[in-house]
């Protein structure tokens, strides 16, 4: 089967493979789309190490091309989750299935869905609605992620967001808050069409960084700063920045991957709020169902963050693409 294949670092090459065989309760599913994201910019340049050759892709949907007696019909379309867990450990039993360290993820620990076709075990993937399109369904993975850390940190109804990070995860955090009746939702980027976009999606206000962000956000708060701050950029100057715009009292969601090994922090301002921060990492399978629903029901929309569309064969171009500071870059997604 065709693939593309990782051979080494920024050494991306397409290819023939074996079509896998499914195991015992495994699904043989065919791909049709997938996205592309910042994990695999990281993988396909060797910031995160992995075995070559490497087949990436971890957010993919597909058909059904071989069940199980009681898996999905030949022929459903399915979104695939791509983390794995063992269930047998201390954190699978207590129910922390995505953090399960003899788990995996699917395209970086293992091969993944920038290929024709993917065996994973039954359990791993579900069914879409009719409703939810094929070139939008692989953001739903992505969807998933930001459910589940918005079940670690709910949004109490009427209270002040203030998501950091308009990308692809800020623009579902604004959403989502939304879903869960925030009052006032306040995104925050320098790019003046991400701050467009935020506000057609529910954003109320969009502010760009700036010496006067506090002072702007307390007017918009009633002098008190957010209930809580959802930190999507992923860097230790928006982690300050969300400990500054906190109230007291406060909550603080972390959701961007920090990859910084030392920053400076207004270590007393944590202190003397009391600030709750709550830190999220993957989705469990019990986000999956829900955020199909979200998408279906259109509380959440997905077709908006998706800015370009490119075959699979493309994959090289779609990286540059995603990574390049020159072009207006949301979600990149690949037709298999």
């Amino acid at each position: 089967m065709r693939a593309m294949i990782l051979k080494g670092p920024g050494v991306l090459e397409p290819g023939e493979v074996d079509k896998p065989t499914r195991g015992a309760g495994e699904v043989l599913v065919r791909m049709t789309h997938s996205g592309i994201c910042g994990t695999d910019l990281e993988i396909h340049s060797g910031g995160i190490p992995v075995d070559y050759p490497r087949i990436m892709g971890h957010e993919m949907i597909g058909e059904i091309a071989e069940t199980t007696k009681d898996g999905p019909a030949i022929g459903s379309r399915v979104i695939v989750d791509p983390v794995t867990y063992c269930g047998t450990c201390f954190h699978c039993q207590a129910g922390q299935i995505n953090i399960c360290p003899n788990g995996a993820l699917i395209g970086r620990d293992q091969d993944g869905g920038f290929a024709d076709f993917l065996a994973v075990p039954e359990a791993n993937v579900y069914v879409l609605a009719d409703g939810i399109g094929n070139k939008e369904a692989s953001l739903i993975q992505v969807l998933t992620t930001c459910y589940h850390a918005q079940q670690l940190g709910p949004v109490k109804p009427g209270e002040s967001v203030v998501v950091i990070g308009l990308g692809v995860t800020g623009q579902l955090h604004v959403q989502l808050a939304k879903a869960s009746g925030a009052g006032t939702i306040i995104g925050v980027t320098r790019s003046a069409w991400k701050r467009e976009l935020a506000e057609t999606l529910g954003a109320d206000t969009t502010l760009a960084p700036g010496d006067d962000l506090l002072e702007q956000v307390q007017a918009l708060t009633e002098g008190r700063g957010a209930d809580l701050v959802i930190e999507s950029a992923g860097r230790v100057a928006t982690l300050a920045q969300a400990i500054d715009l906190s109230r007291i009292g406060g909550r603080i969601l972390n959701f961007g991957t920090y990859t910084e090994k030392e920053g400076a922090l207004p270590f007393y301002q944590l202190y003397y709020k009391e600030l709750l921060i709550i830190n999220a990492r993957a989705a469990k399978s019990d986000d999956f169902q829900p955020s199909i629903d979200l998408v279906k029901s259109g509380a959440v929309q997905l077709l908006p963050l998706i800015s370009h569309e490119m075959p699979l064969d493309d994959l090289s171009e779609a990286l540059e693409t995603l990574e390049s500071r020159t072009i207006d870059t949301m979600k990149v997604i690949l037709r298999h």
